[in-house]
This record gives structure tokens, sequence and C-alpha cells, in this order.
């Protein structure tokens, strides 16, 4: 453990599974140079933030954790990376920053903080893969497989502000894995930009595609849980489907759609049209039981008409996505929709919003309530309060949200049979309890004797 006077520094992230992953590394590397990863309002003297550029709102919300953070640690220096910082247009306000870490040198970013700022950093003894993890009140960890991107969706800020495609050597993603594993934690999600090119760039090291990873982790590594984070839809490899027969592989994935029109895809420059996007849903769903699909949407798109959004409005409803992520187009400079013509007005994006927030609350309230009755593995992954008391907050396997009522004190961190039983009041989440008589058929919790008490 790191000295009492060690110093401390407290980690912020916005945007993406990716920034999160990328944060989770710089808390290890900190905690191999001494230093103490600071909790909650607990007070830092060093301040980092990996920020998101993915809308203009993402900046706005960059600069606004930049100035909340300097008020609440006024002594503390602030390093700040990811992709708001590593744009040249990107205003990050007047929050003092003291380092920039472009996105390009963000692997090396505690190396350079300590070198550049002169920071009091010593050396530590080697941190467990998982204590800064647990210390930030997280139980999945997130494994960065590649980052950047070679494709050109005109809306997209990311392969400006990430670069290109470069993947990680498959031997340290199945280390880390095993590492993580090894201290307690009971599930990963893979992530990066461009996921299913994983292996793809030229001279990689890696694995020589997004299944031959897949099929590595599960032979490799004895981790419980295994999620992907966001896939593009024409990037999954041939047999993709089958991995799915292992069920440590979790039943959910994130197929950005974007647009409903086949139309408004053509002008995203997107690669995939509504037929083939539905193909998929429909392999994936006769192939594997229980299948969740959840999606991005933009909204009001450059020349988006009327009748190119109710395409979208009908096939987001006729797929049955279990989660929507809904974004008002947001003009990014540099990017090619950002000079089209026919920007939509603000108040057109903010009601079509509206409209597609209505559909996306009943396609949720039907994929929790077509599992009511059913008893599935959940990850526990903290305690929370409502209006009717005390619940632990997790995940079932195809990623829907439960509320599990009556937990043992000890469950936070574990992963437990939970009897389905309603829609909350709120339709945010399945109202569960701990189904005891399927406890003893459960396998063993293989991070249980490693896990730290919570």
């Amino acid at each position: 453990m790191p000295a009492d006077n060690a110093p401390r520094v407290h980690l912020e992230t916005l945007g993406c599974r990716l920034n999160e992953a990328e944060l989770e590394g710089w808390a290890r590397d900190f905690r191999r140079r001494g230093c103490r990863i600071a909790a909650g309002d607990e007070p830092a003297d060093l301040l980092v933030v990996n920020t998101c550029a993915v809308t203009a709102e993402a900046v706005r919300k960059s600069r606004k954790l930049l100035r909340r953070l300097k008020r609440a640690h006024p002594g503390a220096r602030l390093v700040v990376s990811g992709c708001a910082a590593s744009l040249t247009d990107a205003d990050l306000g007047d929050a003092r920053i003291d380092l920039v870490v472009d996105n390009a040198d963000k692997d090396r970013l505690v190396e350079i903080a300590a070198d550049t700022l002169a920071l009091p950093l010593g050396t530590g003894p080697d941190p467990d893969a998982a204590d800064a993890l647990f210390a930030r009140g997280r139980q999945r960890a997130f494994v960065k497989v590649q980052d950047g991107c070679r494709y050109q969706c005109t809306f997209c800020i990311t392969t400006i502000a990430r670069g290109a495609e470069r993947s990680r050597p498959l031997a340290e993603i199945v280390a880390e894995t095993n590492a993580v594993a090894a201290a307690g934690v009971q599930e990963i999600v893979l992530t990066g930009v461009q996921l299913g090119g994983y292996g793809r760039d030229a001279g990689s090291t890696a694995a020589p595609n997004l299944a031959g990873l897949i099929a590595a982790v599960l032979r490799d590594t004895d981790i419980p849980r295994i999620r992907l984070g966001s896939v593009e839809p024409w990037d999954l490899p041939e047999d993709f489907w089958q991995l799915f027969s292992d069920p440590r592989l979790m039943p959910h994935l994130h197929l950005p759609l974007q647009s409903g029109a086949d139309t408004v895809l053509q002008r995203m420059a997107r690669r995939c049209r509504t037929d083939a996007f539905a193909r998929l849903v429909a392999d994936a769903r006769s192939a594997i039981p229980d299948f969740q699909v959840s999606t991005d949407v933009i909204v009001g798109f450059p020349g988006e008409t009327r009748g190119e959004w109710r395409q979208t409005m009908d096939f987001v409803a006729a797929t049955g996505f279990s989660h929507l992520h809904i974004f008002p187009y947001s003009p990014r400079a540099g990017t090619r929709a950002a000079a089209m013509a026919e920007q939509v007005p603000e108040a057109v994006k903010r009601e079509r919003a509206r409209a597609l927030h209505e559909v996306g609350a009943v396609l949720k309230t039907a994929a929790l309530s077509a599992l009511a009755g059913h008893t599935l593995p959940v990850l526990l992954e903290g305690d929370n309060l409502d209006a009717a008391g005390p619940y632990a907050a997790g995940f079932t396997p195809g990623y829907l949200p439960v509320r599990l009522r009556g937990a043992p004190a000890d469950a936070v961190g574990r992963i437990v049979p939970a009897r389905l039983l309603r829609c909350t009041d709120d339709a945010a989440a399945l109202e569960a309890r701990l189904d005891t008589a399927a406890s003893a058929t459960m396998p063993p919790d293989p991070g249980a004797a490693t896990r730290p008490a919570q």
C-alpha cells in the first residue's frame, strides 16, 4: 500500500468506455510510482482528466468538469488528456491547466507528467491489478485492445482525435485479464475505438481479428464474464455468433445504427444499410437465446427530412433495441457533415430526440418485462437507495439493469442468482430478489477468496 503521505491523485473521465480503460491504466501506473488514488471528495495533489469531444456538449461538459475540479482542489496540479484536449480548436476554458497530454502520448501520461511537472513520484510496490478499480467503486474492468479508426464517417471527430488504428498485442490483453481476474474482478469489457478492426493494422503483433482475440481470452483466462464494447455492424468476423456458445461471453452487443433511413446513412458514409443491419440482429437472436442489442441514433443529421425521420422511428421500433443512446447531431469542425447544407434547426432536433426517447422507453420496458419470472446470474456492482428502500444494483448477462432487494452485506462484487420479478415503478430496471434455491446449483464464485471487503 502507498504511504500515508504519498501524493494523492484524483482521476476523472468523460465519454466512452475506452476512456475508462485508459483511466484504469493510469491508476495502476500512478500506484506503481508510489501514489495513492484519491476517492470521492478526498483532497488531491494531482488531478488527471480524460476528456471527450464526440459532441459539442461533451466538450462543454469537459470544461465544466475541469472548472469544478479546480474549485474543489485549488492547490492541485491539473493534467488533461483525451479527445477534447487533442483537438486544436477545442476550447477547454480557464481552468489553469498545468499539462496537456495528446492522445498519441496518453499511454505514457504518468511518465510525461512526472518529468514535465517535476512531480515527487517514487516507486511503490507493484499494485494489485484491481485495487485502484475497487477504490473507485468499480467492479467491472475495461480492457483496451485497440485505438484509432480507419473509417471516415462524415459526422465523426474521433478519427481526427484518435488517429490511425493501433492494436494491442494479444499477450498483453490476456495478461491484464488474468491479473484482474486473480484480483477478484468478475467481468471485463473489451473496448476500443474500432473494436472490429482489432489486429487489422499492418505489422500488428496481435491476433488476426476480433474473433481470434475473443477466442484467446476465453481459452487462456478464467475471467467469469466477458463483454464487448461497441462494434460497428460491418466489422463482425465470420462465424462470430458461434463464440457466444461459451456462456462466459455475455449475450449483448452494442451495434451503432445512427439512422434508420438509408439515404441518411449514405450521407453519413456509413458502411451498413438497414436491411443488412436487420439481418444481423435477426441472426444474433436466432443463434443466441435472450440476446440483447443496444444502439446509437443521431437525431437531426444535416438534411434529415420528416420522412427520413419517420423511417428511423419505424426501424427502431421494429428492431426492438434494449437501450438507445440518442445524440442530437452536433457539428464538429473538421468533419464533412459540419459543412453540409440544410442543417436541422435545434428545436427540431430537440423534438425528434424527445419522441425517440419515448420510443426507447417503451422498448426498454418490453425488454425488461420479457425477463420477469426468470432467474439469471447478476453481477452486483454497488449499493443504492430509492423510494422503495436500499438495493444492490447490477446487470443481467444481457446488460439489463437490476435492483436486488435484501442482498447480503457482502454481495457487491459477486455474481448471484437473481429472481427477476417485474419492472420498477419508473421502468428503469428489474426488481429482483436473491434466488436461494438457485444458489446451491450455481458454480462457485472464483473471485471470492481474493476480492477485498467492500
